[in-house]
């Protein structure tokens, strides 16, 4: 496209789900309960594992900092596609949309480690259960999840560094609800084969680092499991992990599926499915999931609800 067409822009107009104005009400009754859902589950989630001494373990740690992030995740997202959903100016300044993409891409790179370490917590504390506590001491409870944190401060910020550097856009329409990178490298007018190689790797990068991690640690649950002689406690064992691999396979098989395949932009609406699903449902989903499939969660808000009830 010729550099005339080119120019910089001020401002983004986000066209996604435009193929369903006639669903407006709809959408958004149905995505503000969603997001209700979503801010009461999460936010309640980390209030009983504070206020519930039997949750103060490092399961419940890992899973307060799950709940945070998606929180964080859903609010960045959806109170703008909302917005959008239900008036005509759809516009975002370039600045709010460089920012929505940051803090959306911190979120679920976070996410993505987060997953990993508790899968690694599962390991220690099926595996080795006698020194669980001493295994995952507070200290290293703090590492792992400052890494986490770390590492997608440091791989949002990268991606960031490459939006900045598109000079000029042959358009500042995204066919997207939300301000993510490959519909921004998507309209830029200067070559972008490096950046576009660049997500890829290392989203690539993170998924196998931390699927990686996950395998290996199943595996060696796996194993423990099928040696126990108790099937009570391989019961236990199998109820413990449910949730967690319930958690992984719907959040990661969804981000793979999105930013792991060469050319993915060949497919708009298809993506913008999976994108509604890992960046409005799954938050809503995950608190969800530990609190129905767990016995110590339902025990614990119990307790919680009966005492305030009776006080």
């Amino acid at each position: 496209m010729g550099t005339e067409n080119c120019s910089t822009v001020t401002e983004f107009v986000l066209l996604g789900l435009k193929d369903a104005l006639e669903l407006r009400v709809f959408l958004s009754v149905l995505f503000l309960l969603i997001y209700g859902v979503t801010f009461l589950a999460n936010l309640g989630m980390i209030a009983l594992i504070q206020v519930s001494s039997r949750l103060h373990t490092p399961m419940y740690f890992f899973l307060s900092h799950l709940s945070f992030v998606d929180f964080c995740c859903s609010t960045t997202i959806v109170p703008k596609m909302l917005y959008n959903i239900l008036n005509e100016d759809k516009a975002i300044s370039f600045l709010g949309c460089i920012m929505q993409f940051y803090l959306f891409c911190t979120c679920v790179v976070t996410e993505v480690f987060l997953l990993a370490v508790m899968a690694y917590d599962r390991f220690v504390a099926i595996c080795n259960p006698l020194l669980y506590m001493v295994s995952m001491s507070q200290k290293l409870r703090m590492v792992l999840v400052s890494g986490c944190y770390l590492y997608g401060t440091v791989c949002s910020l990268t991606h960031l560094c490459l939006a900045l550097e598109i000079p000029s856009y042959r358009a500042h329409e995204i066919n997207h609800f939300f301000c993510d990178l490959p519909p921004l490298l998507s309209l830029a007018c200067s070559d972008v084969t490096m950046s576009e190689l660049l997500l890829y790797i290392v989203t690539t990068f993170g998924e196998v680092i931390t699927t990686v991690i996950i395998l290996t640690s199943y595996f060696f649950i796996v194993i423990t499991i099928l040696r126990m002689r108790s099937a009570e406690g391989r019961r236990k064992a199998f109820s413990t992990c449910a949730s967690h691999l319930t958690a992984i396979v719907v959040f990661q098989g969804t981000i793979l599926f999105t930013y792991c395949r060469p050319d993915s932009g060949n497919s708009v609406d298809t993506d913008q499915v999976a994108s509604v699903f890992y960046t409005v449902v799954i938050p809503m989903l995950n608190p969800l999931i530990y609190s129905l499939r767990n016995k110590d969660v339902k025990e614990a808000l119990r307790k919680v609800l009966g005492s305030k009830i009776f006080s």
